[in-house]
């Protein structure tokens, strides 16, 4: 029995030396400080500024529950005042370095492997027309719906398909096979889950085997030399759109899409590869603009220094999207027409503008 209790009490000590130790090891429990909670004094350290912190808290918390009132005003005025800096600087829009991404996204359209020719089905195409291109693009415009695509895989499959015709002669039989594998690479690229083959083939009621789908995959990549990625309409007009906006509170969406109707518009319309991406998205702003506010001057000195276009440069562009958009081109291709009818979209394909655009609106000011 006396041999029990002397082991017994040799485990009690020998548990309480290990408690000693572990609570030795453990790091001292740190409190967490808001940093906009700070002195911005640099001369005070960081503990001194903890401490000061702390001991406000401990004052305060033997206190009535009751806030007073100039006491609460204050913190409401700092949390806006907060909330604001963090709408300025977001951190995703990368303002430090944005000049520098679309200077180099610029000089990027311009390159020319990127860029489609211009008068392909003319030089190039013997079986493929203008208006079998329309139709291919007004029907992937309904399968980026059905599969829930982001837009900017649809810009990159027209991209890619364009991109082909002009260096590839190809049979009118296989301009669907040639839509469905670039959409199916553009998918890839772009989506975190992308549709598979077997989907693509199903879209085609299995025009298309399988096989004949990763066969043209490969023959896209390869005519393409595997040059993927390349500013679009969508990557101009993401940019220009907060420009667009600013003489606005908060975001115009009716604005923002209306802008995205009148570019996926472009898409259906051939005559618009002559020009830089860059250049059809400062005209979708302009007609946007025009479209919202027909009396006031559609472009200004900030959109003009940000997208390198005066209004005289953009004529052209801005009137065939006009006729995009009064139906005059493209009058018989609805896809891009019934999904901006939709109420998540403002109907804003319903919305119309003036007849005719004032040539004045075409005159280069340089302040407005």
């Amino acid at each position: 029995m006396a041999d029990q209790e002397n082991k017994r009490v040799t485990r009690m000590a020998k548990k309480r030396a290990i408690e000693a130790i572990q609570s030795q090891l453990q790091p001292a429990k740190k409190n967490r400080v808001v940093l906009g909670e700070l002195s911005n004094n640099a001369t005070v350290s960081r503990n001194d500024k903890i401490g000061s912190h702390m001991a406000k808290i401990q004052k305060t918390k033997f206190r009535s529950k009751k806030v007073k009132k100039p006491v609460k005003a204050a913190v409401e005025k700092q949390e806006l005042i907060v909330e604001k800096i963090e709408k300025l600087s977001d951190p995703q829009l990368c303002e430090a370095y944005v000049a520098d991404i679309y200077e180099y996204l610029n000089n990027m359209e311009k390159e020319a492997k990127r860029r489609p020719m211009a008068e392909y089905i003319v030089k190039v195409q013997k079986d493929v027309t203008e208006n079998m291109r329309g139709v291919l693009v007004d029907w992937l415009v309904e399968v980026a719906e059905e599969y829930k695509l982001l837009s900017d895989t649809l810009y990159l499959t027209i991209s890619y398909i364009d991109r082909f015709l002009s260096g590839n002669a190809l049979n009118k039989q296989r301009l669907q096979l040639l839509g469905v594998s670039s959409m199916l690479i553009a998918a890839k690229y772009e989506e975190i889950s992308p549709p598979h083959t077997e989907d693509f083939c199903d879209i085609t009621d299995n025009t298309y085997t399988k096989q004949e789908v990763v066969k043209m995959e490969a023959d896209i990549l390869k005519a393409l030399k595997f040059e993927m990625g390349n500013p679009t309409v969508k990557t101009f007009l993401r940019k220009l759109m907060r420009i667009a906006q600013e003489d606005h509170e908060m975001p115009n969406l009716q604005l923002e899409f209306l802008g995205y109707y009148l570019a996926e518009l472009s898409l259906l319309e051939y005559g618009c590869l002559k020009f830089l991406p860059s250049m059809v998205a400062a005209s979708v702003i302009f007609l946007s603009r025009f479209t919202v506010n027909p009396s006031s001057h559609p472009w200004n000195s900030g959109l003009e220094r940000l997208s390198g276009y005066k209004p005289s440069d953009l004529k052209e562009c801005v009137q065939m999207l006009h006729d995009l958009q009064s139906s005059k081109r493209a009058g018989n291709l609805v896809a891009v027409r019934e999904k901006y009818k939709q109420h998540k979209f403002k109907c804003v394909s319903e919305l119309s503008s003036p007849s005719t655009i004032p040539a004045s609106f075409f005159d280069d000011v340089q302040e407005r």
